[in-house]
């Protein structure tokens, strides 16, 4: 058994349900993603995880103990980051540190040694005397973090880390979560964020209105969708009316004409560049850029939800949270 693990779990808000008996486990030591757009389910699922909510239905283990009966106990080894800040917007960051550690039992000594390091590894140790409510929103956000790990807990949460925030602050925060792993921490992070969550988790749920609609690691989620092989060719000139001719010259292709005008064959099969080469050069087109596309996570998410990725960068443009 894992060190979270989720039974069945469901959530309603009266007739609206917005968690669908999922489960899903999180091994000790690895950073695992739910990964969906806004409004699926993510946030609602771990405010029942951390003890935020009553699930309607369905069981919650952290490490061996029950969420639902015994959540100080539980709550004793987790560090929650929501997608709104908790902090005290009159303390400075040092202040709210040592509040935050203080509610943990820390001592006097142990808290102000502990926050001072925390203030340098998230690098606002100039921002420490300041009050929370000067802060950037950038600057919020680690703070908020900062003080989840006041008490080295073992499972980390995290709600949309970096939703709405600078490109140098997400890029921090990345960085703090693979290294925290690095630690031995048990990391859980909600993000609607693809690249993100490629980039940093072991393993992926995907969810979508409620439900999860595959899991596993990112290896095992690549292979469990077939994407075939794919060519993007650069022109000279507008090949848009030469794609039926061209699907018909390679059987079981598909041709995708992108924004940038540029040309993507898809096939199930690996296509020989030679004949796309003397096919073009035969119609008089000069052909500048040829490459074979790598499959991404992107790729696997929208062959499994049908959502294509333009949903999700809107809603990172937004940078808007959901349930």
């Amino acid at each position: 058994m894992g060190i979270v693990s989720v039974t069945n779990l469901k959530k309603t808000y009266g007739d609206f349900t917005a968690v669908d008996g999922i489960s899903f486990e999180i091994n000790e030591g690895e950073i695992f993603g739910l990964l969906g757009p806004n409004g699926a389910g993510k946030t609602s699922t771990i405010n029942m995880i951390i003890g935020l909510s009553r699930p309607a239905a369905g069981e919650i283990l952290v490490d061996g103990i029950d969420v639902r009966t015994q959540l100080k106990k539980a709550q004793a080894i987790m560090g929650i980051v929501p997608d709104e800040s908790n902090l005290y917007n009159e303390m400075d960051g040092f202040e709210n540190l040592c509040f935050c550690a203080s509610l943990y039992g820390m001592r006097k000594e142990e808290r102000e040694a502990k926050a001072v390091r925390l203030l340098e590894q998230f690098r606002l140790k100039e921002a420490g005397k300041r009050p929370f409510k000067a802060y950037s929103k950038g600057m919020r956000r680690k703070l908020t973090i900062a003080a989840a790990l006041i008490h080295s807990p073992r499972i980390l949460f995290l709600d949309e880390p970096t939703t709405g925030i600078d490109v140098e602050s997400a890029r921090q925060i990345r960085e703090m979560i693979a290294g925290l792993k690095k630690q031995g921490t048990t990391v859980l992070l909600t993000t609607h964020y693809i690249e993100e969550a490629e980039r940093l988790c072991d393993s992926i749920a995907f969810i979508v209105k409620g439900k999860i609609v595959a899991s596993g690691s990112v290896p095992e989620l690549m292979q469990s969708v077939s994407h075939g092989h794919a060519i993007q060719l650069v022109t000279d000139k507008n090949v848009e009316s030469l794609a039926a001719e061209l699907q018909g010259r390679f059987e079981g292709s598909r041709v995708e004409i992108r924004p940038d005008r540029s040309l993507v064959l898809v096939s199930e099969r690996r296509i020989p560049l030679l004949p796309v080469m003397e096919f073009f050069d035969k119609k008089g087109i000069a052909v500048y850029e040829a490459r074979e596309l790598r499959r991404s996570l992107e790729d696997v998410f929208i062959r499994l939800t049908g959502i294509e990725s333009a949903v999700l960068k809107k809603e990172k443009e937004k940078g808007g949270g959901g349930r």
